[in-house]
């Protein structure tokens, strides 16, 4: 297994478990009992990401925080596709093999359509959704997202990841409302998490497949109906610079009774730039929808 030396285990005192997928090995977090909560996380973040909230809920929740294969502590194969429809595919197997019920599912980033696309397989098995600054319908046609996808999914952008580590140097600090809201010290956790240049392959994957992956997210998109009915909860930073207020509100126009929580000075990562405010929208909200 990876190395952890390296973590502060004050911040994400978690033990290490893991599930074996085709790839290899699939590392998550399974913290606390009761109800199922399985949060998803995105590029170039892991289930670092969730410790505060995992932390917060673990007291009366089973908190299940995986890392996808090639980020956090799972393996990182050089041989694997890192497609975002086969990181779903491992999210299905964990779910599956963990024997899970009735479950919530928490997405951000990428963690939207790689999590939803175990919610609208198999809805019966969902109960509540939480939903973070993210998307999970097609965007080939928004020039916003093409220029994205290009270049940072293009030659140079994966130059620049495998060989800098400039998603998670760079990218990532831009996405937050407030700089100094990633410390050094977390910030080195998602450095060191993609130390290598060889193990950076599912980092500089996922931007090209923002638009390479449109007929897989069309799909996805064409069941979402399926979750209509499901209590959901939106807690969006408004001053993401990658979701902005207009995917928001194909959000809030898909799912017209959900709950949402604008964060008017946070970016793209909720769970970093504001914990205290995000768990204390989340916590009343399960409680409020709690299966009898």
């Amino acid at each position: 297994m990876n190395n952890s030396n390296w973590i502060d285990r004050d911040e994400y005192p978690f033990a290490s478990h893991y599930f074996r997928v085709p790839a290899g090995n699939l590392h998550y977090v399974d913290e606390g009992s009761g109800a199922p909560i399985v949060m998803v996380h995105g590029n170039p973040t892991w289930s670092f990401l969730y410790r505060k909230l995992i932390k917060r809920l673990r007291s009366d929740y089973r908190c299940i925080a995986m890392d996808h294969l090639g980020f956090g502590l799972s393996d990182k194969p050089r041989d694997w596709s890192y497609l975002p429809k086969d990181h779903a595919a491992n999210l299905m197997a964990l779910i599956k093999g963990l024997k899970l019920k009735n479950i919530t599912l928490i997405v951000q980033d990428w963690g939207g359509p790689t999590g939803l696309s175990y919610a609208v397989a198999y809805p019966e098995n969902v109960a509540r959704i939480i939903i973070m600054n993210t998307w999970c319908w097609p965007v080939n046609h928004d020039p916003y997202y093409i220029a994205f996808s290009g270049f940072v999914g293009g030659p140079i952008g994966r130059m620049l990841i495998r060989r800098y580590n400039f998603f998670a140097r760079s990218i990532m600090r831009q996405a937050f409302g407030d700089k100094r809201k990633l410390s050094a010290a977390a910030h080195e956790h998602y450095l060191r998490a993609l130390a290598n240049p060889e193990e950076r392959k599912g980092c500089f994957i996922f931007p090209k497949q923002i638009i390479a992956s449109t007929p897989w997210l069309d799909q996805l998109w064409s069941h979402i109906s399926t979750l209509n009915n499901k209590p959901t909860l939106i807690v969006w930073g408004m001053k993401d610079i990658a979701f902005r207020e207009k995917e928001l509100q194909r959000w809030e126009r898909t799912f017209p009774e959900a709950r949402t929580v604008r964060l008017s000075s946070v970016g793209h990562f909720p769970q970093e730039e504001a914990p205290d405010e995000l768990t204390d929208a989340v916590v009343p909200f399960l409680r409020e929808t709690a299966l009898a």
